[in-house]
């Protein structure tokens, strides 16, 4: 679909402060979606190394991103040269229910 929106996972491999519970919960209901989404280990990581996927990423339209708290996902793609469009939807999978961020990523 061409308005789909891309849809962008974070496993927070590194940091650690998502409850492993929901971010495994939301990957198992994305993966049991017919939805296309892009999954990345820690883009806490990626954007101390500045990696590039980080621009095509910011780039790529419509974009819904479950990670952590949008300010700081917001200031990762900054500290990375690559800030993110304002309508960006980010989905905090520290503070909200697995349910709460599968719906909203899996919502028309």
């Amino acid at each position: 679909m061409p308005d789909s929106p891309t849809i962008l996972y974070c496993r927070c491999a590194y940091a650690q402060v998502v409850p492993t519970g929901v971010k495994n919960e939301v990957l198992q209901q994305l993966c049991a979606s017919d939805a296309s989404f892009e999954t990345v280990s820690d883009l806490c990581e990626m954007a101390a190394h500045r990696d590039p996927r980080l621009q095509a990423i910011a780039g790529c339209g419509k974009l819904r991103i479950a990670a952590c708290y949008p300010r700081a996902v917001k200031g990762l793609f900054q500290q990375a040269g690559s800030p993110l469009p304002d309508d960006t939807e980010i989905l905090n999978m520290r503070t909200q229910t697995a349910t709460e961020v599968t719906e909203a990523l899996l919502k028309s």
